[in-house]
C-alpha cells in the first residue's frame, strides 16, 4: 500500500506529513516535558523559546511556540529554495515545514513527563521523532531548516558535507544548552540526537547507497533512456555470454540510492519481463555521485 501510495507526487507530500505529526509526537510526549533539546534548527528554536520562557518567569508550557519560531526562521529559507531548487522542491519544503510547524504548536504536552527516566524519554522521543523524519525524507520532501542549507551549499560546491554542517552546528547548540542551562541537559540532548540519528537512517531509504547489476539479452534503449534520463544516473554497460546457454548477454551497472530502485524495477518488468538484476546495499562510492533527498 505504502509503494503505491509513493508513486504518486501528492501521495509522497501525504507520507511526509504523516511523518511531520509523528516527529511532532516524539518531540511534544516525550522530549519538552523532559526539557531536552533536539537538534538542529528546530532544537535552536526550542533553545530561544526556553530563554523567553525563562526571562518571563514561566517555568512549564501547554502551548510549544518553538514551531513558530522555526517557521519564522525558515522564511528566508523557503525564498532560497525558490531560486536555487526548483518550484517543486519549493513547493515540497513548504507544506512539509508548514506541517512540521502546526503539528509541534497543536499536539499537546503532558503536564507531567510520560516517562519519568530521562534516559528512556531520550530514547522514546529520539527514535519516533527519528522515524517521522526519515519518512518525510523518504517520501522526498524536505523539512526546511539545515537540510536546505546543506544541499545549497553541496550544489554551490562548499568543501563541506551536509553531515558535517549539521555536526558543526549541533556542536554548537548542545555547548550553548550546556552553558545556558545545566551539564545534564546538554548530555541528554546528544544522546537524544544520537537516538534520533540511528532512526533515520533505519527509516531514510535515500542515503543507502546501492548498486545494481542489470542482465538481458535485448539491446534495451528504452531501458539505458530510462535511467538516464529519468533517473538521471550514469551507467556502465559491457558485454558477457551464458556459460550454459553460449547466448550474448547485454549488463549495466549502475549505482543509485535505495528509493530509486522501486521506480526502475517498474520499468524493468515493462520493458524486458525477462531481464533480472542483482542489488548490492551499501556500497561506497565517492566523486561523481549525487546524494539526494528524492
Amino acid at each position: 500500500m505504502v509503494q503505491n501510495v509513493m508513486k504518486t507526487n501528492w501521495g509522497r507530500v501525504l507520507l511526509a506529513v504523516l511523518g511531520a505529526f509523528i516527529y511532532s509526537l516524539g518531540v511534544n510526549l516525550f522530549l519538552v516535558p523532559l526539557g531536552i533539546f533536539t537538534g538542529g534548527l528546530m532544537g535552536a528554536c526550542q533553545l530561544l523559546r526556553s530563554l523567553i520562557l525563562g526571562l518571563l518567569g514561566r517555568g512549564s508550557i501547554t502551548f510549544d511556540f518553538a514551531g513558530l519560531i522555526f517557521y519564522a526562521i525558515n522564511i528566508p529559507i523557503f525564498i532560497l529554495a525558490w531560486r536555487t531548487m526548483g518550484r517543486l522542491f519549493f513547493r515540497n519544503t513548504l507544506i512539509c515545514a508548514s506541517a512540521y510547524t502546526l503539528f509541534v504548536s497543536i499536539v499537546p504536552i503532558p503536564a507531567a513527563p510520560l516517562v519519568e527516566d530521562v534516559l528512556t524519554g531520550c530514547l522514546l522521543g529520539g527514535v519516533i521523532s527519528g522515524v517521522g523524519t526519515g519518512l518525510a525524507l523518504t517520501s522526498g520532501c524536505c523539512g526546511g531548516g539545515l537540510d536546505v542549507l546543506g544541499l545549497y551549499m553541496s550544489k554551490k560546491g562548499v568543501k563541506m558535507t551536509m553531515g558535517q554542517f549539521n555536526l558543526g552546528f549541533n556542536a554548537v547548540l548542545f555547548l550553548l544548552s550546556g552553558v545556558l542551562f545545566d551539564v545534564p541537559t546538554m548530555i541528554y540532548s546528544v544522546l537524544n540526537t544520537i537516538f534520533h540519528t540511528m532512526a533515520i537512517d533505519r527509516a531514510h531509504r535515500q542515503s543507502v547507497t546501492v548498486q545494481v547489476l542489470i542482465f538481458t539479452k535485448q539491446e534495451s534503449p528504452e531501458l539505458t533512456a530510462f535511467i538516464m534520463e529519468n533517473l538521471h544516473r550514469g551507467l556502465t554497460r559491457w558485454e558477457g555470454k551464458g556459460v550454459y546457454t553460449g547466448e550474448a548477454t547485454h549488463i549495466f551497472c549502475v549505482c543509485m540510492n535505495k528509493y530509486e530502485i522501486d521506480d526502475l524495477r517498474a520499468a524493468l518488468y515493462r520493458i524486458d519481463p525477462k531481464a533480472f538484476f542483482i542489488v548490492q546495499e551499501g556500497v561506497r562510492v565517492s566523486r561523481n555521485f549525487e546524494q539526494r533527498l528524492s
